[in-house]
């Protein structure tokens, strides 16, 4: 399952494709929807957000045009040099920092701080006051500092 198609990334890229390459960017259109499902999550097809396709679109050219993932490339001497901006990315198909953020907020994750109220097993809550049970049997540990004030 791709989010996007062969004919849409061909529209995206300024040359005619090989055999070859049309193989390639056909594993790459794939790949790049992999990695969107794992970085957001995994939608329907026929229902992934548009921007879902842009960024698979995106990262499928964006290896096309440049599969080894040089940085560099000289002829006279033969100098090829790659970047460790992507590390072990580099020559593969890849999302940034920034797609991997919006893929994550498309899929509804929100990354930061969040708190969760947690209770004691057993806590009977009553007006005013509150206790915890303690395991050496003896009377319940009060909850709140006083009854004028529960914190």
């Amino acid at each position: 399952m791709a989010y996007a198609a062969l004919d849409e990334l061909k529209g995206r890229l300024d040359w005619e494709l090989d055999e070859d390459e049309i193989r390639i960017a056909g594993g790459a259109l794939q790949d790049a929807s992999d990695l969107a499902s794992a970085y957001g999550r995994d939608w329907p097809e026929d229902t992934a957000p548009r921007l879902v396709k842009t960024l698979v679109l995106k990262s499928a050219a964006r290896y096309m045009r440049n599969p080894n993932g040089y940085t560099q490339s000289r002829a006279g001497d033969e100098t090829l040099a790659w970047s460790d901006a992507h590390g072990r990315d580099a020559g593969s198909v890849y999302f940034t920092r920034e797609e991997i953020r919006l893929l994550e907020e498309l899929a509804g994750r929100r990354l930061g701080l969040t708190s969760a109220p947690i209770t004691a097993w057993g806590t009977k809550l009553r007006p005013g006051r509150a206790t915890v049970p303690v395991d050496y049997g003896g009377d319940p540990f009060p909850f709140f500092a006083d009854e004028a004030s529960p914190w």
